[in-house]
C-alpha cells in the first residue's frame, strides 16, 4: 500500500498543471494582439516586401511600402492579422505552457524544454494561421486595390481550401524552429544571467534583465531566415495564380536568381520582428506569469 502510494504521489507530482486553459488562451491572444498592433504590423509588412522583392535595399523597401499606400501601407491586411494573432497567440501560449511544464517535470533543462515546448507549439500554430499568413502575404505582394473579401472567394475558387495553405511546409518549419529557438535561446541567456549575475538559477531576473535576455534571444532566433524567404515567395506565387513547388525547390530557385544570400532579403526587419514577439510572447509571458505568482522564477 505504501508503495503504490508513493508511486501516486510521484504520478501526481510530474504531472503537468491543470486549470489554466481558458486564462492561457486569453493571454495569448491578448498579448498577441498588442503586438501585432504596435511594431509587429508594419515589421511584418516591411520584412514581407523585401523577401518577395529581393533587389530592394532595406531603406529602399521601407520607402516603396510608404509610397505605395502611404501610413496605413504598414497595416495592410491588420483585419487578417487580427484574426491570425489572436488565434496563433492563444494556441501558442497554451500549448506551450503545457508542454513547457511536462518537460520541466521530466527533468529536462529549461533550454531544452523551452526548445521542445516552443517547437511543439509552433507547429500547433501553423494549422490557424495558415490561412492568416497567406492574406497578409497577397496583400503586400498583390493587388493592393483587392479586398480581404474578394481575396479570399478567388482563392477558394480557385484552388479550395488548401490554396490558403501553399508553403505549408515552409511555414511548418519557422514556426516550429522560430518558437524552439526563441523560448529555448531565450531560457539560456535567462541561465545565463542568473548565474553571471546573481550566482544561481534559482534567482529572479528583473523586468529589464528579462527583457534583455528576450532581445538577445529574439535575435539569435533569426538564423531560419530562409524558411521565411521560402514561404513568402511560395504564397505570393500562388497568389499570382502559380502553384508552387516544394519548399526545397523554391530555396532553390531563389537561389538561382539572387544567389545565396537571396535567402536572407528583408533579415533586418526580421530581426527587429523577432525581438518584438520574443519581448511578447516569451518574455511577457512570464512577467505575467510572475505578477499573478511573484514567487515564479
Amino acid at each position: 500500500q505504501s508503495t503504490w502510494g508513493d508511486s501516486h504521489q510521484i504520478a501526481t507530482n510530474m504531472a503537468p498543471q491543470t486549470g489554466k486553459g481558458p486564462k492561457e488562451l486569453v493571454k495569448g491572444a491578448t498579448l498577441q494582439c498588442i503586438e501585432a498592433i504596435t511594431l509587429g504590423m508594419p515589421l511584418e509588412v516591411w520584412k514581407t516586401r523585401m523577401a518577395y522583392n529581393r533587389n530592394e535595399g532595406t531603406i529602399e523597401s521601407l520607402i516603396k511600402v510608404y509610397e505605395r499606400a502611404g501610413v496605413r501601407g504598414f497595416w495592410q491586411g491588420s483585419s487578417a492579422k487580427m484574426v491570425e494573432s489572436a488565434s496563433k497567440g492563444a494556441v501558442l501560449v497554451w500549448s506551450k505552457e503545457l508542454i513547457l511544464s511536462s518537460a520541466l517535470s521530466a527533468g529536462m533543462s529549461n533550454t531544452v524544454a523551452g526548445m521542445v515546448a516552443g517547437a511543439g507549439a509552433g507547429v500547433c500554430q501553423v494549422t490557424v494561421m495558415g490561412p492568416c499568413t497567406f492574406l497578409v502575404t497577397a496583400a503586400v505582394t498583390g493587388d493592393k486595390n483587392t479586398a480581404i473579401t474578394e481575396r479570399i472567394l478567388n482563392t477558394y475558387r480557385r484552388r479550395g481550401v488548401k490554396g490558403f495553405y501553399p508553403g505549408g511546409t515552409a511555414i511548418a518549419f519557422r514556426q516550429a524552429t522560430n518558437w524552439a529557438s526563441r523560448q529555448g535561446f531565450t531560457e539560456f541567456f535567462r541561465d545565463r544571467l542568473k548565474i553571471w549575475l546573481y550566482g544561481s538559477t534559482d534567482a529572479q531576473l528583473t523586468v529589464g534583465e528579462e527583457a534583455l535576455a528576450g532581445v538577445m534571444g529574439g535575435t539569435m532566433s533569426c538564423w531560419n531566415h530562409p524558411f521565411e524567404v521560402a514561404r513568402v515567395q511560395a504564397q505570393a506565387s500562388s497568389e499570382a495564380g502559380v502553384v508552387p513547388p516544394n519548399m526545397v525547390q523554391v530555396m532553390k530557385n531563389i537561389v538561382k536568381e539572387h544567389g545565396f544570400l537571396g535567402l536572407y532579403a528583408g533579415l533586418i526587419p526580421r530581426i527587429g520582428l523577432n525581438i518584438w514577439q520574443t519581448l511578447f510572447m516569451v518574455t511577457g509571458v512570464k512577467l505575467v506569469n510572475r505578477f499573478y505568482d511573484p514567487s515564479a522564477r
